[in-house]
Formats: C-alpha cells, sequence, structure tokens
C-alpha cells in the first residue's frame, strides 16, 4: 500500500469509529498481530524440533546403511580378491604341470625316434651286408656251377 491509500484508510476509520476510539483499536490490531507473529513462531519452532529429530534419525539409518554397505562392498572386495588369487595360482599350476607332462612327453618321443632311428640304421646295414654277402656267394655259386 502506498501512503495515500494509508491516510485514506486512516480518515475512513476516524470518521467510522472516532478519535478516541482510533487508539485502542490500534492497540487491539497490534496485539492481535504481535500474537499471531508468536503463534507463528511458535508452530515453526514447533515443526524444526520435531523435523530435526526424524532428520536426526534418518542421517543415523542413512549413515548406519552407508557404513554397512562400505563394511559388505570391502568383504566382496576381499573375498573378490582371495577367490581370483586362488584361481590363478591354481592355473599356474595346472599350467606348470601340463607344461612339465609335455617336456616328458616330448623327450619320450625324441628318445623313441632316436631308437627307431637307430634301429632302422642298424636294419639297413645289416641288409646292406646281408645283401653283398647274398652278391658274394651267388656269384661264387654261379662260378662254381658254370
Amino acid at each position: 500500500m502506498s501512503g495515500p491509500e494509508i491516510f485514506v484508510i486512516i480518515i475512513v476509520a476516524l470518521l467510522l469509529f472516532g478519535a478516541e476510539k482510533l487508539p485502542d483499536i490500534a492497540r487491539t490490531i497490534g496485539k492481535g498481530m504481535r500474537d499471531f507473529k508468536n503463534a507463528t513462531d511458535e508452530i515453526k519452532r514447533e515443526i524444526e524440533t520435531s523435523t530435526s529429530d526424524f532428520r536426526k534419525d534418518l542421517t543415523d539409518v542413512s549413515d548406519s546403511i552407508k557404513n554397512d554397505v562400505t563394511s559388505y562392498s570391502e568383504k566382496l572386495k576381499s573375498d573378490m580378491t582371495d577367490v581370483s588369487e586362488s584361481i590363478k595360482n591354481d592355473m599356474n599350476n595346472v599350467t606348470s604341470e601340463a607344461r612339465q607332462s609335455m617336456n616328458e612327453t616330448a623327450s619320450s618321443i625324441n628318445s623313441d625316434v632316436n631308437e627307431i632311428k637307430e634301429n632302422i640304421a642298424k636294419n639297413v646295414s645289416e641288409e646292406k651286408q646281408s645283401t653283398e654277402a647274398s652278391d658274394i656267394s651267388g656269384g661264387f655259386y654261379k662260378e662254381v656251377k658254370d
């Protein structure tokens, strides 16, 4: 409200109630406004008090949940690390055993191949000697027969 509007309201109030009643009316209106303000402040305080307890409880529950989740998360990470390490160790053991088995098999195969080679060379040599002896004796038999 602007100044002229307030001035018009004061003049109307003077005409309706008179100059003697106007201070009493102003006091009553002021007291009512003060009581209304006090009641509003009290309601605000009551709401803040009751919600502060609720907020505190909510914060406590939230913190408890965060702590539990963090604890479970850390335990899960630890368990996953343990399982991962165990799997790596098992895989290394299996790989090592497989390599050792492959090396033993390769060594055995190489030994067998060398033995077969030697046997073939021996057989070829014996066959060659036998063939030469047979050629010599066959030639001798042929000469004696003639």
